[in-house]
């Protein structure tokens, strides 16, 4: 359930699983309790039975027996018992620590994108030049039948690179064909195109692909945010990053979203000068204006359609700075042209085309991609301890894009996870009435995780937001084996069994159905853990945590449970006991029958 009310986009996208696993289970405990009571009073039991289950009733029955044997001495020495599950928890802890970990796996989406960019101030037949022969690349690339479609696009950011002026980025959008229709995945199709398209000279060449669940799309999957008082600051802190970034081998393509290479030319005019010559600074900006930009003059009637008609200097007398000295400027005061270059002073520069701001603080984003086996967990780790110790202390580092949501859901996530573990707990000690008893069964989640880590470390996984939600789900599922013996080994001792005995004999009694359902539940999760095909990236680590958690905790489970409530519950009763002790302390008269009710009671 807790699952159900994560925040933000984790909360929407699992909302629907937490509420249909809640109901699907509330609908098996209905059906277990009416309808399995039901047909197992209506069917017939045969007497005789095929060799296959007469075969498989010798082997559970040596099996018990052999458990039993080995159970004995568990109990007998618990503590060794309890070291090995320390170790084994302690391995646990340090493998989970090198597993790597992301916001979500990689994921074949059908999509791909390569990005070319030249150098600042490039124009827009410069960089149509290089997305030609980007496009003539990917083209060719369709002819082994992989890539279905291709797109290029200069300016390649689209609204962004028009808004800001700048042309000197093309991005070629690549389709890949369905799933069953091609042998490769989407980032080995992509390989050699990428190979081929980083021969250009003169760009720099990047490739992406679209993030799991919509995120990622054609940013950066790592996004550091760096924030300070002010921008000259905030320009030298972002160039040492940048630096420490590239020099990084687990992060490639790493750029500032902070250029200061924009070629600038700077125009000051001599306000006297221009004064004396009867030149009025109106002219000199209509007239720059004109030349090198464009400005509407007027407008023309034809056959009912009206057309601009728009002024602008010829390419050959605006490509260099002589040019733009060489224009002239009417005088208002003798009625003659005058050049540029008597009045104004040119000044060749470097400048940024936009300041930004996060969350309303000056700011300036550092983005770059991972390397192969580089994950985004070891991306932010890094940045925290580069910024912590490379900048001064009124440096703040924050994170956008997919890198926010990692961190953001990461701590969500392990706030549901102890949510979880708090309500599961809460609920067996109403159910059992006491606080020794649930905490006995809990000792099989840390065995269940212990299976899980292992699970995702052998197939080279990661802990993402899919792995970590079939943990939080694991909780629930693998508590049900402590459940079934704690409960059996009360009921025995309320009975009158003295208490190894009691504690064994529950053991062995549960162990056919702890298995069955065990085992049932981890082998439900193959079809998940061995997907393939379109969204398998992200089924594999669910399948994977349930089918290594669950295999693993049922056999350390036989043992440790069993082990633990030797060791804890000696003292304790169930609050069914108690209560008949109570009834039958409160039916004697007093004299000699109350007496041996008065010391239970005591004892108890």
């Amino acid at each position: 359930m807790p699952i159900s009310f994560l925040p933000g986009d984790l909360g929407r996208l699992f909302r629907e699983f937490g509420f249909t696993l809640a109901a699907s289970v509330a609908f098996s405990a209905l059906i277990a309790l009416t309808l399995t009571p039901m047909l197992a009073s209506r069917l017939p039991e045969h007497e005789h039975r095929n060799r296959f289950a007469a075969a498989m009733d010798r082997f559970f029955k040596q099996l018990a027996s052999f458990y039993e044997r080995t159970l004995r001495l568990s109990v007998a020495h618990p503590w060794t018992v309890v070291s090995v599950l320390a170790v084994l928890i302690g391995v646990g802890i340090v493998t989970f620590r090198s597993v790597p970990a992301e916001f979500t796996p990689q994921a074949d989406n059908g999509r791909a994108f390569i990005s070319i960019e030249g150098p600042e101030g490039s124009s827009f037949d410069y960089i149509d030049g290089y997305a030609r022969q980007l496009e003539a690349i990917a083209l060719k690339a369709i002819e082994g039948g992989e890539i279905a479609r291709v797109l290029v696009r200069v300016p390649g950011q689209g609204g962004n690179d028009l808004r800001t002026g700048d042309v000197n980025t093309a991005r070629a959008f690549l389709i890949f064909a369905d799933w069953d229709e091609r042998e490769r995945t989407a980032q080995e199709i992509m390989q050699p195109v990428l190979a081929e398209a980083r021969k250009m000279p003169g760009v720099r060449v990047s490739m992406g692909m679209p993030g799991g669940l919509g995120r990622g799309g054609l940013q950066s999957p790592i996004v550091a945010v760096i924030g300070g008082p002010d921008y000259e600051r905030l320009a030298v802190w972002s160039d040492q990053m940048l630096q420490l970034a590239q020099a990084n081998p687990g992060l490639a393509n790493v750029q500032s979203n902070y250029k200061e290479r924009k070629p600038q030319i700077r125009v000051s005019i001599d306000r006297n000068r221009a004064a004396d010559l009867g030149i009025s600074l109106e002219s000199v900006g209509r007239t720059l204006e004109t030349v090198l930009g464009s400005r509407i003059v007027t407008t023309y009637i034809e056959r009912g359609r009206e057309y601009n008609v728009i002024l602008q200097g010829n390419e050959e007398i605006r490509e260099t700075t002589t040019d733009l000295t060489n224009i002239r400027v009417r005088s208002t005061r003798t009625d003659e042209l005058i050049p540029l270059s008597s009045i104004v002073r040119l000044e060749e520069t470097s400048g940024t085309m936009q300041l930004a701001r996060f969350d309303r603080l000056r700011a300036i984003k550092i983005s770059g991609d991972l390397a192969n086996g580089y994950t985004m967990g070891e991306a932010v780790e890094w940045f925290e301890k580069t910024v912590a110790s490379e900048l001064p202390a009124e440096a703040t580092l924050d994170w956008d894009g997919q890198t926010r949501e990692f961190t953001r859901t990461g701590q969500q996530l392990y706030f549901t996870f102890l949510l979880a573990l708090a309500v599961v707990y809460l609920v067996l000690a109403a159910q059992f009435e006491s606080f020794v008893h649930p905490l006995i069964i809990m000792v099989t989640v840390p065995l269940a995780l212990l299976g899980a880590v292992f699970g995702l470390k052998l197939f080279g996984l990661t802990v993402n937001i899919f792995s970590q939600i079939a943990v939080i789900m694991l909780i629930g599922i693998a508590a049900k084996n402590g459940v079934l013996i704690v409960e059996f080994a009360n009921q025995l001792r309320d009975r009158g069994l003295e208490f190894v005995d009691a504690v064994v004999q529950a053991s062995v009694t549960r162990l056919r159905p702890v298995l069955m359902t065990s085992l049932c539940t981890a082998f439900g999760s193959l079809p998940l853990m061995l997907a393939t095909g379109a969204g398998s990236e992200q089924r594999r680590p669910i399948g994977i945590v349930v089918f290594f958690g669950m295999t693993v905790a049922v056999f350390l489970t036989l043992f440790a449970v069993p082990t633990v409530y030797a060791l804890l519950a000696r003292k304790t009763r169930s609050p069914q006991h108690v209560s008949r002790l109570v009834d039958r302390l409160m039916g004697s008269p007093g004299g000699a029958g109350a007496e041996p009710v008065l010391r239970d009671v005591r004892r108890d």
